[in-house]
Parts: C-alpha cells; sequence; structure tokens
C-alpha cells in the first residue's frame, strides 16, 4: 500500500470533530486507506453501503440504522444514502464525542448544499485525489509548503519521454500496475462509463444520460482553458441550464476541477471567468486520444496536458499541506496571465506559470511581473516550471524550476513501451 499523505490529516480530525468526511473521485483509494486505519490507528467497525445489505437497512430507516452503531465506525460510500446525514446530525448533537464516524463519499459535499448545512460545525470535509507523484515516489514534503518558505529548491533529472509517461498514466492506483497504453486505455474507457452511469445516478435523475459522455469528451479538448458556458452551449446544443447542471454534477463527482479568477482589491478589470480542468491526465489524455508518440514528436500539443497536470498535482499538495492556500489564476483583459495563484491566509501570494519548453527566457516572466505589481508586498515570488532539467534563479523572486521539482529525489518510472 502507497502511504497517502493526507493521513495525518484524517487522524488529526478524528482527534477533535465528531464526523470526519473522505470524499474524492471512485477508485482514488478511499476505502484502502479507510479500512487501513480501522484497523490500526483509528480502531473502528467498517460499514459499506456497496452492500446491498447495509445499504437496504440504512435506507429503510437511516435513525434506527445510527441508533444502532455502537463504536467508532465507517461508513464506505455514504453519497448513496443521502437521508444518512440527518440522523447523523442528529446523533452527534446528543454526543459530540470526536472520531466517531469516518465517512467516505464519491461526492463532494460541499457542493451539495442541503447535506453540507446539515453538518456545518460537525463534520471535517478532506479531499483524497490520484496520487500524487510526490505518493508514487515516497516524498513526503509538499512542494506548496515549500514554495511559501522559498529557495533553494529542491528538484531532480529526468527525461521528456519519462514525464510524459507520468502525465499519460495519471494517478489512479490501478492505472500504475498496466504496463501497456491499451490496457491503461481500457480502464479508462470503463472507468468513465460506470462513473457516469453509476455515480451520477446516485446524485440525480439525468435526462440525456447520453449527452453526457459528449459533453465530457468535449471538456478535455478545452482543459487549461477559459470556461465559456455560453459557447459549450452552442457547440454542444445542450441548453445552457442543463449544460450548467451538467458541470456541477461533474464537478461534485471530481471529474472536472474548476480554478477561479484571482483578482484581490486590483482596481482593475480582470477576467472572471474560471478555467477548466479535469482531475486526472490520464483520463484527459485518454478522451483527447492522445499517446505518448504524438506528444514526443510535437511537444506544443502537451501545453494543456503538462498544464492540467501540474495544477493537479498543486492541488493534491494542498490538501496535506500545512499552510493550505487557495489556488487561483490570474488573467487580465489585456491578456497577460498567470496559470496559478497561491494565496495563503495572511495574503500572501505565490504565482506560478507552466511552459512546455525545455528552455526558458525572461518573457516567460512577464505575466507573474504584471501579478507582482498588482500584488504588491505581498507578493512572495514567482516560479516557471518548466521541462528543463535546470533550477535557474532570474533575479528577485522569480526563478525557473524543472516541473519534478514537484516530487524531488523521485525515481524516474520506465516510459511505456507501447505508445
Amino acid at each position: 500500500m502507497i502511504d497517502r499523505h493526507i493521513t495525518s490529516q484524517v487522524l488529526a480530525g478524528l482527534a477533535d470533530t465528531p464526523i470526519v468526511m473522505l470524499t474524492g473521485a471512485r477508485q482514488t483509494g478511499k476505502t484502502t486507506l479507510v479500512r487501513a486505519l480501522a484497523s490500526s490507528a483509528h480502531p473502528a467497525r467498517y460499514f459499506s453501503f456497496d452492500d446491498a445489505g447495509v445499504l437496504a437497512a440504512a435506507q429503510a430507516d437511516p435513525a434506527g440504522f445510527v441508533a444502532g452503531l455502537d463504536g467508532p465506525v465507517v461508513l464506505d460510500e455514504v453519497q448513496r444514502v443521502p437521508q444518512l446525514f440527518l440522523a447523523l446530525k442528529a446523533s452527534v448533537d446528543r454526543d459530540r464525542r470526536p472520531g466517531r464516524f469516518l465517512l467516505t463519499g464519491s461526492a463532494n459535499v460541499l457542493l451539495l448544499p442541503r447535506l453540507a448545512e446539515l453538518l456545518v460545525g460537525r463534520m471535517e470535509v478532506l479531499s483524497l485525489w490520484p496520487l500524487a507523484q510526490s505518493e508514487i515516489a515516497g516524498v513526503g514534503a509538499s512542494f506548496v509548503d515549500q514554495v511559501f518558505v522559498g529557495p533553494p529548491f529542491s528538484v531532480s533529472s529526468e527525461a521528456w519521454p519519462q514525464l510524459l509517461d507520468r502525465i499519460l498514466r495519471g494517478g489512479y492506483p490501478e492505472v500504475l500496475g498496466r504496463a501497456s497504453a491499451a490496457r491503461r486505455q481500457a480502464w479508462f474507457r470503463s472507468y468513465i462509463t460506470t462513473l457516469l452511469q453509476r455515480d451520477v445516478r446516485d446524485l440525480v435523475n439525468v435526462e440525456r444520460l447520453t449527452a453526457l459522455p459528449r459533453l465530457l469528451s468535449l471538456l478535455a479538448t478545452r482543459a487549461a482553458s477559459l470556461l465559456n458556458t455560453s459557447e459549450l452551449s452552442r457547440t454542444s446544443g445542450i441548453p445552457l441550464s442543463t449544460l450548467k447542471r451538467y458541470l456541477a454534477l461533474f464537478e461534485t463527482t471530481f471529474l472536472i476541477q474548476l480554478l477561479p479568477a484571482w483578482s484581490g482589491n486590483l482596481g482593475k478589470r480582470l477576467v472572471k471567468a474560471p478555467k477548466l480542468f479535469l482531475s486526472d491526465t490520464g483520463v484527459l489524455a485518454s478522451l483527447l486520444g492522445t499517446n505518448q508518440g504524438l506528444l514526443e514528436r510535437d511537444r506544443t500539443l502537451a501545453g494543456p496536458l503538462l498544464e492540467n497536470f501540474v495544477v493537479m498535482e498543486l492541488f493534491k499538495h494542498v490538501s496535506w499541506s500545512q499552510v493550505r492556500p487557495r489556488l487561483f489564476h490570474f488573467r487580465t483583459q489585456t491578456g497577460q496571465e498567470v496559470d496559478l495563484v497561491l494565496e495563503d491566509a495572511a495574503g500572501r501570494v505565490v504565482g506560478i506559470e507552466v511552459k512546455a519548453s525545455a528552455s526558458v527566457s525572461a518573457k516567460d516572466f512577464k505575466g507573474l511581473r504584471t501579478l507582482a505589481e498588482a500584488v504588491g508586498e505581498g507578493f512572495l515570488r514567482g516560479l516557471v516550471l518548466y521541462t528543463g532539467t535546470e533550477s535557474i534563479p532570474f533575479g528577485g523572486a522569480f526563478h525557473a524550476l524543472p516541473v519534478q521539482a514537484l516530487w524531488p529525489s523521485a525515481i524516474s518510472p520506465e516510459p511505456s513501451a507501447t505508445p
């Protein structure tokens, strides 16, 4: 079992909060993690709502089911029984001992207002993403924490084909053991079909369910770009109100991730649309039908994939970091932009730009310098992550770093033999 860096946050929540909920997409390893905790660090009884008998009992009498739970328990895939949350609230209001319930769910309850409101002040919600490259490499430090401390940054060298292999594999544990691209592609196709047909149906009755796979493929072509719902509505032929509902479902089930625009109090007009990302680059590459051979021949095609990869790696790092900054993108009406803005609770800002090129120049810092001027004293540093091998200072608060700085001292995987 690969150690998950979020484990310490889960245990910390169980030490002082009645309910801890671990959310994340299917197959990210939630069940593996909570079962391991229930058998060691946090002894607890385990129930899964994927079990037909357990599901039927909870649906028939939620209050009675919860009342019959003795001692700490793990409730797996709790989004399948949304009526259980009211019973959990009542139980916790009677007994607020910490660590009573460890829940998992394949839907983000923070995006389900009715459920989130029920458990305000009673539940801590943590997100388990697909494996980060640092978890695969066994590296414990969070790059997000490091960028708020500052240089020197730890880096490792890795060839472009090996980096591409990481991007195309993504982070789902099941995929990492599949040697050929064909077998990984088969897994991704099955995964998407199962998720759209099962998890979406668990959340809401969706008309035109057949439109969802086509819409997801369309979104893949717009990864790492501004989300324009009006254009998507016209292109897909899906009414705007329905489209927004589908996008909310994709976000709730962790298929897509939206990155909001950073504005601060700049007094300037900034583009407010969020940027769109898919939560896993393996899924993204599968939907695009791209492969390693094609990307090795034309590095420019890898730009959106690489940006998506870095953005999602940083979302993963935030989930276990000590700083816990919020993530944004920055773009002015005149076109100056920064791929990622990290802002901590004190208002300190770090900007990160992602480049697929193997070299970097002063012009690559133009957007970061614009961001620095906009932020003022709160700006800590600007970084360009690129596909070269050297860490290069560009004066003052600006540095260029290899993308591999996200997982220093990693052992490079062998590139796939099958394109």
